[in-house]
């Protein structure tokens, strides 16, 4: 949670206090909303306001959706986005697993670089795909991530510069042949 904050820290993002700053920062295009996809899937549990998020961390979902679904034909389940301050407040009255809403070490959902995914859908061996996949993109420092236990998801904040990595590995991909 320390590593958490201290990037929201170098990044000067805000920890989103209320309703009206969490609409502000939609209004402006700096939350963008998540859509489903066949590949990605938001728990009906997640209030339509909150399926939000920074574009980077959108582009994160994305594409460890689509490889997911590549690998098993089947979708991913987001369970929690964005929060306001407001919200981390109440959630910490009924879940004692959830982080603080201030100090030094408050949820990094607060400033819309994370994401929960749920475990309950995924086999043994999709498990340790998911594992490894974000393993290798945290050696990278492209995540933060950490499996909860209590709530039986994994927790990932994702780092402003996977989009820029993201972009240069789509650069970087081998042309597809030919056809004739």
């Amino acid at each position: 949670m320390l590593r958490q904050n201290a990037v929201i820290n170098e990044l000067q993002l805000p920890r989103i206090a209320n309703e009206e700053e969490l609409l502000s920062l939609e209004v402006r295009d700096e939350l963008v909303p998540v859509s489903e996809s066949r590949a990605l899937r938001v728990s009906p549990r997640l209030d339509v306001t909150r399926r939000y998020c920074r574009r980077w961390t959108r582009q994160f979902l994305e594409d460890i959706s689509e490889a997911y679904y590549h690998q098993f034909n089947k979708p991913l389940w987001v369970t929690s986005l964005v929060r306001t301050v407001e919200q981390q407040h109440r959630l910490r009255r009924h879940n004692r697993n959830a982080a603080p809403a201030d100090g030094e070490i408050t949820s990094s959902h607060l400033a819309g670089i994370s994401v929960d995914f749920g475990k309950a859908p995924m086999l043994q061996r999709e498990r340790r795909w998911f594992d490894r996949y974000v393993l290798e993109l945290q050696q990278q420092g492209l995540v933060e991530a950490a499996e909860e236990r209590r709530q039986a998801c994994y927790h990932i904040m994702v780092s402003d510069k996977y989009e820029e990595w993201a972009a240069n590995r789509k650069l970087e991909a081998p042309a597809a042949p030919e056809t004739h």
